[in-house]
């Protein structure tokens, strides 16, 4: 009996629930104040900065001198790749490559024998720096409007004017 008793109140709400159905419409109500609304915001802006700075350079100076050294080498590192080898074609390889270690050996010499000179030259250094300011940007509209009698408020994204749209839905009370 009680499930029965149930059963029934429960197809008579959801037959009620089909008929009381709420009803949505859109009317336009005056727009009695719109304030815009502001934020700070920091920005931040990327600037270039440079300076000149003096940097010490070292570099070899070219006495043009002898290049006795470099000849010695050279003769020496070929009759010794010459010598090592057993066969004339061993030999002719040994003396190239003896030849070109010599000349590197002899040329080691020179740049190490020779005068270096230390100048100072002037070079431009950059960094970039960033520079922080605040700002004020729009985030939107206070708008109050009257409907029916009654101010209400709203935030909106942009102005909406002399009037704005809203949406009354109406639902009956059972």
């Amino acid at each position: 009996m009680k499930k029965l008793l149930i059963a029934s109140l429960s197809l008579t709400l959801l037959g009620l629930s089909s008929i009381a159905r709420s009803e949505t419409s859109y009317v336009y109500a005056p727009v009695i104040d719109s304030q815009p609304v502001y934020r700070i915001v920091e920005v931040s802006t990327p600037q270039e900065q440079c300076w000149e700075e003096q940097v010490a350079v070292e570099r070899r100076y070219n006495s043009r001198g002898s290049q006795t050294p470099v000849l010695i080498s050279t003769l020496i590192g070929g009759a010794i790749g010459n010598a090592v080898g057993h066969r004339k074609s061993n030999q002719r390889v040994g003396a190239v490559v003896g030849a070109v270690l010599g000349h590197s050996i002899g040329r080691d010499i020179i740049n190490r024998n020779e005068p270096r000179v230390q100048e100072y030259q002037t070079v431009q250094r950059c960094d970039t720096v960033y520079q922080q300011r605040e700002e004020e940007r729009l985030s939107g509209y206070q708008v109050t409007y009257l409907y029916d009698g009654q101010e209400y408020t709203v935030r909106t994204n942009s102005d909406p004017g002399e009037q704005i749209r809203i949406r009354v839905s109406f639902e009956p009370v059972l």
